[in-house]
């Protein structure tokens, strides 16, 4: 099992920049694949980012593609969100999850492990 803890949350204006952590337990980090989600009042929960095991793939939601980078250090057991360019429509708890896959997911129901989340607000 995995245990997941986002951190790095906060209130920002329009165009500044946040960086998201997501902390896990366990040794065997290394063998899931790890997505972040974010769900904002009165909407459904939204795919933003997944890496692969190795950190070698990545993929992103059009919406944050060019804004947002995940990146991960698989010795420090943690997965990182770097948000860019923040707009207020960023605004949402994000959320990060594993996944025992070979392959980026980019669906919630391809996971298996999921973290408390983080607020991200962004003002105009």
């Amino acid at each position: 099992q995995v245990q997941l803890l986002e951190s790095g949350g906060g209130l920002v204006q329009a165009g500044d920049s946040l960086r998201l952590s997501c902390a896990a337990s366990g040794r065997t980090f290394s063998s899931y694949v790890v997505g972040w989600f974010r769900q904002a009042p009165g909407k459904e929960r939204e795919f933003v980012a997944t890496i692969s095991r190795s950190g070698g793939s990545t993929y992103y939601a059009d919406s944050v593609k060019g804004r947002f980078t995940i990146s991960r250090d698989n010795a420090k057991n943690t997965v990182y969100l770097q948000m860019n360019s923040l707009k207020p429509e960023d605004t949402a708890v994000y959320t990060c999850a594993a996944a025992a896959s070979s392959r980026p997911r980019t669906g919630r129901n391809e996971y298996d492990y999921w973290g408390q989340g983080t607020q991200v607000t962004v003002s105009s």
